[in-house]
């Protein structure tokens, strides 16, 4: 099987972009590893699949579940937002978000892209439309939606009575739980070509911390808006436009004061939370979001290995190459184990303290994007088509 190194419908972002001519020839065009052969050591138990509507199809969209007081909720594309009982996958509601009258089409999709993130009394999850929604999470009620600055392509994130959005054409803003009023609008900057996707914030000490389409990490008061440092990670350089990509994509974690994040074609980075001072990097890319579990990092590189670093400067600690350009999803610790899903559907579990792989089931056609999530003791993953399933260990 062959893949793009860069897909090039979905993943891309770009002004007058036309097909794909910029990726050059056959040598940009990479084989996806064969599948490794894993002797087995237990077969997680899948306690309920159900599905919801028509996922993402064939778009670059990370719609993932979100889980909180014991339910999962979940939304394809299309504009379907469904609450399951995470115990059963039981429908407690569901809730259609396109407006029936528009264009007196009832077929319109909501192109929904960011979220779904459950806080407080609201679920909400925003558009490639630039609309953000908030539902009741009683009745799945539309609360309130806003039209945005741009596409919100990343998971909305709530603090401080804001729900912050990071659009695709650079804007970070700040809405107000109540209503959705715009409370403040902050501009990120963005080069001419990015990758498709955008970094969801993380809070701290009033504080957003975001990255950025040109290579940077931004903190950002929540009160106000207004920037308070800026800090390049990810330096554009090479000779073809692809190796100039310098996407902060992933979502930074703030832990004791320090922010860890990672870039396409840069590093993976600590810094001052209060300074943006690079403490230690190393050279690594990814666009996904990583995982910080007792002092280890675990992250999949932007070929697809997986690898745990020590959170005390950054020593690779080991990396399992064997899923290479399988498409893999972001990782999740889940009972001690690394999981990763791919894009044949598979899920690969792999020891923690080695990297070496335990565990490996087909489990959905349709592959995964969206990385999986915990709820509890269960293992909650979205294939492409729709299907949530739930996994115990």
């Amino acid at each position: 099987m062959k893949l793009r190194r860069i897909f090039c419908v979905g993943l891309l972002s770009v002004t007058m972009l036309s097909g794909c001519s910029l990726f050059g020839g056959e040598e940009d065009v990479v084989k996806m590893s064969p599948l490794p052969k894993v002797d087995n050591q237990f077969s997680p138990n899948k306690v309920w699949s159900t599905s919801v509507g028509s996922g993402i199809g064939e778009y670059y969209s990370h719609l993932r579940p979100s889980w909180q007081d014991g339910r999962i909720y979940a939304a394809d594309r299309d504009g379907m937002v469904k609450a399951m009982d995470a115990d059963t996958g039981k429908q407690i509601w569901k809730t259609n978000v396109v407006d029936k009258n528009y264009f007196f089409s009832s077929t319109k999709s909501a192109m929904l892209s960011g979220g779904v993130t459950a806080a407080g009394n609201h679920v909400y999850v925003g558009s490639e439309n630039a609309i953000v929604y908030a539902l009741n999470k009683d009745d799945g009620s539309i609360a309130w939606k806003t039209t945005v600055a741009g596409e919100a392509m990343s998971r909305p994130v709530v603090d401080g009575g804001l729900v912050l959005i990071h659009t695709t054409n650079g804007m970070l803003q700040g809405l107000n739980v109540e209503d959705g009023s715009i409370k403040w609008t902050a501009n990120l900057d963005m080069p001419l070509l990015s990758l498709r996707g955008e970094s969801a914030p993380a809070t701290a000490h009033g504080a957003a911390v975001v990255g950025g389409d040109n290579g940077r990490v931004n903190a950002v008061l929540l009160d106000q808006g207004q920037l308070i440092w800026q800090q390049r990670i990810s330096q554009p350089s090479g000779a073809t436009e692809i190796d100039r990509l310098s996407d902060v994509d992933s979502t930074p974690i703030i832990l004791d004061n320090v922010i860890y994040a990672i870039g396409y074609n840069g590093s993976f980075t600590a810094l001052d939370l209060r300074s943006g001072q690079i403490l230690w990097k190393r050279d690594m890319g990814s666009v996904n979001d990583f995982f910080i579990d007792s002092g280890k990092i675990y992250l999949v590189d932007q070929n697809d290995r997986v690898v745990a670093l020590d959170i005390n400067g950054g020593a690779i600690l080991w990396t399992q190459s064997d899923l290479l350009h399988r498409g893999l999803t972001a990782p999740v610790i889940f009972n001690g184990y690394v999981v990763v899903g791919d894009a044949e559907g598979y899920l690969h579990w792999m020891d923690s303290a080695s990297g070496y792989f335990v565990a490996q089931h087909k489990v959905d056609g349709d592959g995964f994007l969206s990385s999986p999530i915990v709820a509890g003791d269960r293992l909650v993953i979205q294939a492409r088509g729709g299907y949530v399933y739930s996994f115990t260990r």
